[in-house]
């Protein structure tokens, strides 16, 4: 199945879900617009039957079949309307956990510089779409051939000046769709970006303030937000003009049709009360086109939005396993590893390899920019792999289940951000099922445990927005503790230093030291000679390459040697990843 295929699907099931509330609508809208002939039969009957013959009884027998009409009408569009408000709910329900999914993901499958699509932000707008009577406008429009029939039963003309008409609104809707689809498109890329600079500005609130940058960024703003204002305008303007012209037609329409049922009156061509009862139904069967019209820019909105959550909501090509795996204990394995960025052609990291055991602990040291942290990224599974793998205990990462592989693996990357929640639910990482002695013991090995009991509710502190802020070196000790959470085999750390003081940083040496003591691996990058106290381990990398792989003293010194510019030993040739590895590996510039 093709991905766009595969993403239909999830609108096609949400639809089934649907399938009787809409034929429940479609047979409530058959009966509306049956019901909307009682004005025009009315007026027909009050002026044909009432006036010629006086009769006091028939007005109040056809005023009370009226009110009894009209208030079946009120009350099948009074449903209606709540059935598409509901059917908009049901929409949101199916697709908004797999919209979340893929705002999360969205970093891991998108490279640099692209646009960030917010699904969830898409969702609401077809919600709301569905929930306005635009729905109800595409349910009505099948019934105006209905009323342009009764009109040609009137009489020709009629009929052919009603179909005149509705062409003519037809024709204005669609020229007004190519008119307003640029704008409205637009308007949604600049509201993007002008979001984001509202996000940038409060997640930087204090290098603003810091640096006398509020002022610069305020002018960037408001340069994006008048872009964003100019689109929104032009959009609302073409709209707005088409729908005011659709509407002046159809006003036009009603009083050429009442025009020309008079003149056929006057030929005795039509009895008088047909020159009403036309009027109405001519402007009865531009109704729907008309709704639709000034739904158009909603509707718009919502296509759009509908294209693009069928990009988004695409699943991940590999399927999820089914058989599960046994827990890792023994090993981890980067074969001829090749990581690039999501939506880039070129690595940035080429030709890794080595192998860890269990109670070993690593090092990945390098210059910035070196690819420390692409790597990371790919043992944690976060960015797959252009080629090569990555392996625990001789399975590739992609044949663990997401819950077994996220158990398997404790992260802690360089900048921490915690979860609205309290501090307990953090470190658990929201597990369901987690336990106290659990979460305290994952705390106490990250030595934040002391820390911790001295908040005002100690673990049931709530963080987040407008809850209790913690300083930088408490979110990393926190998010320590919750990557230690239940034992994880592989512990993966950037640059955990940077944010510690002396007691942190004797804290996660101990920590990083307990990891190893129990059989667990860590990988720990580090700009700092001084922060690879813990490893036995180190893999050098420069430019993207591997240049040394082995115990920690050899690769040191070989670093050493190659910055002193002292003459390199015959390089030892990379061996297969599975071989012993304790020996140093050397991996030349090329």
């Amino acid at each position: 199945m093709s991905d766009a295929g595969a993403s239909t699907d999830l609108f096609v099931r949400s639809i089934k879900r649907s399938r009787q509330a809409l034929l429940a609508m479609a047979l409530f809208s058959g009966a509306i617009n049956i019901l909307t002939l009682t004005g025009s039969l009315f007026m027909l009957q009050v002026y044909d039957r009432v006036l010629p013959s006086r009769s006091i009884p028939t007005l109040a027998a056809l005023v009370l079949i009226v009110a009894l009409l009209y208030g079946f009408q009120v009350v099948l569009e009074a449903i209606r309307s709540r059935m598409v408000g509901r059917i908009g709910r049901l929409l949101d329900e199916d697709l908004s956990a797999a919209a979340f999914r893929s705002v999360v993901a969205l970093p891991s499958r998108t490279g640099p510089g692209q646009d960030r699509v917010d699904s969830i932000r898409d969702l609401d707008h077809v919600r709301q779409f569905v929930g306005s009577q635009g729905p109800a406008a595409f349910f009505d429009l099948p019934w105006v051939p209905l009323y342009v029939a009764i009109c040609f039963l009137f009489h020709p003309w009629l009929g052919w000046l009603t179909v005149a008409g509705a062409a003519i609104v037809l024709g204005l809707t669609l020229w007004g769709e190519f008119r307003t689809r640029a704008a409205i498109l637009q308007s949604a890329q600049t509201s993007q970006r002008r979001q984001a600079a509202v996000d940038s500005g409060r997640r930087n609130a204090e290098v603003l303030a810091t640096m006398n940058l509020t002022r610069q960024m305020e002018q960037r703003f408001a340069k994006t937000n008048l872009e964003f204002l100019d689109a929104q305008q032009t959009g609302v303007d073409r709209s707005a003009g088409i729908s005011a012209l659709v509407r002046g037609t159809r006003m036009l329409l009603q009083s050429l049709v009442l025009a020309l049922a008079a003149f056929l009156a006057v030929r005795q061509e039509i009895s008088a009360g047909t020159i009403i009862a036309a009027s109405i139904l001519s402007s009865r069967a531009l109704a729907p086109i008309d709704l639709a019209a000034s739904q158009w820019r909603l509707f718009l909105g919502a296509r759009q939005a509908v294209a693009r959550l069928r990009h988004a909501l695409v699943p991940a090509r590999t399927p999820e396993p089914v058989t599960r795996l046994p827990t890792p204990k023994d090993q981890l394995l980067v074969d001829a590893g090749f990581v690039a960025p999501p939506g880039a052609n070129l690595p940035i990291v080429t030709n890794v390899a080595f192998t860890v055991t269990a109670g070993d602990g690593l090092g990945i040291v390098g210059p910035s920019g070196s690819g420390k942290t692409t790597l990371a990224r790919a043992i944690t599974g976060v960015w797959p792999l252009a080629r090569g793998e990555v392996t625990l205990d001789g399975a590739p990462l992609g044949q663990y289940t997401a819950e077994d592989r996220g158990a398997a693996i404790g992260y802690l990357p360089q900048d921490v951000d915690l979860f609205d929640g309290t501090i307990a639910e953090n470190i658990a990482r929201f597990d369901p099922e987690r336990t106290d002695d659990a979460i305290v013991a994952a705390a106490q090995l990250a030595n934040v445990h002391d820390l911790i009991l001295r908040l005002p509710q100690g673990y049931d502190t709530r963080i987040g927005d407008g809850e209790l802020k913690l300083s930088a070196g408490q979110r990393q000790r926190i998010g320590l503790a919750r990557a230690l959470y239940r034992d994880p085999f592989v512990v993966v750390l950037d640059e955990p230093y940077s944010n510690l003081d002396g007691e942190g940083d004797a804290a996660l040496n101990a920590a990083l030291l307990a990891v190893r003591a129990r059989g667990g691996i860590f990988v720990l990058i580090a700009h700092r000679r001084s922060a690879i106290g813990a490893v036995n381990k180190l893999v050098a990398i420069r430019d993207g390459r591997q240049i040394a792989f082995g115990p920690r003293d050899e690769v040191l010194a070989k670093i050493a040697a190659m910055q002193l510019g002292a003459p390199a030993t015959q390089a030892t040739p990379v061996a297969p990843a599975r071989q012993n590895p304790q020996d140093v590996k050397v991996v030349g510039d090329g």
